[in-house]
């Protein structure tokens, strides 16, 4: 019978130092990971940051600030609002103040706690769970998933198969729709879904997303963390021997082997590891803790309340395997001296980085002026003479009011004796509206000698004077 592609090995010949032949499996074909259920401190920590992730991914779509959608990316009309404040294009230096601190605060983190991430708040990590409570309620726990998918195909398998995807199409779909409602109003969303009325780009974001998470939470899963996800591939530059680290204690486990409870098994030449292999059945993504740290390991701490579990009913103490770090477990510092170790230069250069980008935003936020303003030049003529023998320069000002009331501006010039401003010297502005406003500058030829002279413009939001915003421009005399 004739395989799939997927379970044929592909294996080369290499020839070793002796001159012998050797066998090397460049492709291992995909067993599907059955992971067992368990409860204990951390799946507690990790059930809790499952609902708070998703109550505030499918949730602040709906949080309504200002009479707008607290939290929406319109790329349509360019324009994004975060809690009440109102970010255009030209404020793409917030962005990279954001990514900044992500990416330090991750690297921080990473470099005192591990893969903490990945195991609790990893997107990945968290549909994953949330798609295994679904098959484990549909289908059972491990034991009868695993006779379940060997079992011959019959009504009750089909039928148990139909539901577990149905909901999980179904929470895909929903969590598709929520993502595109971060960047389309997601009330108008839910009503072009009632009413059919879907446009075709909203649509196929929809189920982009939907398949997305379906494939990856559904089918995927360790493998995404395996051989996909690029932070499993550098997180050993972040960690050094004080990071701490899900670790199998092979000093006080080994020898393994199984034993009676209350037997002498010391006497016997065994360690507390009783073999029972618990820490491999609850691993999502199917490694064994005791072969030490693993590039694959996510740092969910499965295998620690497995172990936990199992010390306690052998009446044995807890944390054969545990949170350490390598320097603790080979006992060059006491574990109680693991907290004194966060303040390494490493992490300190970390905070430091954080610490100022952080300030510096902060600082710029509350600086920021919610009017901006933009000035362009009539480049056909540059100056021209008017009546009473003025030189005029026009100019086109693109104003924008980048808050969430309702402005009116006025509009100054100065920088050259008498000059004056001719046009629309207000302008009123509804809520995240902008609008151009023409202006023509004339100045007496004796005040404009020829050459280029410095001036600017003063756009004021005559309800709030603080709001005020200077911008230079040239005048061209001649």
């Amino acid at each position: 019978m004739s395989k799939k592609l997927h379970e044929i090995p592909i294996n080369v010949v290499n020839v070793k130092d002796d001159g012998e032949l050797e066998e090397v499996m460049l492709y291992a074909a995909h067993k599907k990971i059955y992971p067992r259920w368990i409860t204990g401190f951390w799946n507690n920590w990790r059930v809790f940051f499952v609902f708070v992730t998703q109550l505030f991914f499918y949730g602040m779509p709906w949080l309504i600030i200002n009479d707008r959608q607290a939290l929406l990316f319109d790329l349509l009309h360019r324009k994004f609002y975060v809690f009440g404040f109102v970010f255009l294009p030209q404020d793409f230096i917030y962005l990279t103040a954001l990514l900044l601190l992500s990416a330090f605060g991750l690297f921080a983190w990473t470099t005192i706690g591990g893969r903490l991430w990945c195991g609790y708040a990893c997107p990945q990590t968290v549909y994953t769970e949330i798609f295994l409570w679904i098959e484990k309620w549909v289908e059972g726990d491990r034991a009868a998933r695993i006779k379940l998918d060997n079992a011959p195909l019959n009504g009750k398998k089909l039928w148990l198969k139909f539901i577990k995807h149905s909901l999980w199409v179904l929470f895909a779909l929903w969590t598709g729709f929520t993502f595109v409602g971060y960047f389309t109003p997601i009330r108008a969303l839910w009503t072009d879904l009632l009413t059919f009325s879907l446009s075709g780009y909203a649509l196929f974001w929809v189920l982009f997303y939907a398949f997305a998470t379906y494939g990856n939470a559904g089918w995927m899963r360790e493998q995404v963390c395996k051989y996909m996800c690029p932070y499993a591939r550098f997180q050993s530059a972040m960690f050094d021997a004080d990071t701490l680290i899900i670790s199998y204690d092979q000093e006080r486990g080994e020898n393994r082997g199984s034993r009676k409870k209350g037997s002498d098994y010391q006497a016997a030449g065994l360690g507390d590891c009783i073999d029972c292999t618990m820490c491999v059945q609850v691993c999502p993504v199917g490694i064994d803790i005791r072969n030490g740290l693993q590039y694959e390991c996510i740092g969910c701490a499965a295998c620690i309340d497995a172990c936990d579990e199992i010390m306690d009913k052998m009446n044995y103490p807890r944390g054969l395997v545990r949170y350490t770090t390598e320097n603790a477990l080979e006992h060059k510092y006491p574990e109680r001296d693991i907290i004194k170790k966060i303040t390494r230069p490493r992490v300190i250069m970390y905070a430091v980085v954080i610490c100022i980008t952080l300030g510096v935003t902060i600082t710029s936020l509350m600086m920021r002026q919610p009017v901006k303003v933009n000035i362009e030049r009539d480049r056909v003529a540059l100056v021209r003479e008017v009546e009473d023998g003025l030189l005029e320069n026009s100019y086109r000002l693109l104003i924008q009011n980048a808050s969430e009331q309702t402005h009116t501006y006025t509009i100054q010039a100065k920088g050259l004796p008498e000059m004056k401003l001719v046009g629309e010297n207000q302008i009123q502005l509804a809520p995240t509206a902008m609008s151009d406003v023409a202006v023509r500058i004339q100045v007496p030829p004796q005040f404009a000698k020829m050459g280029s002279h410095e001036i600017e413009f003063i756009v004021t939001a005559k309800d709030d004077p603080a709001q005020t915003v200077v911008e230079k421009a040239t005048f061209i005399g001649r």
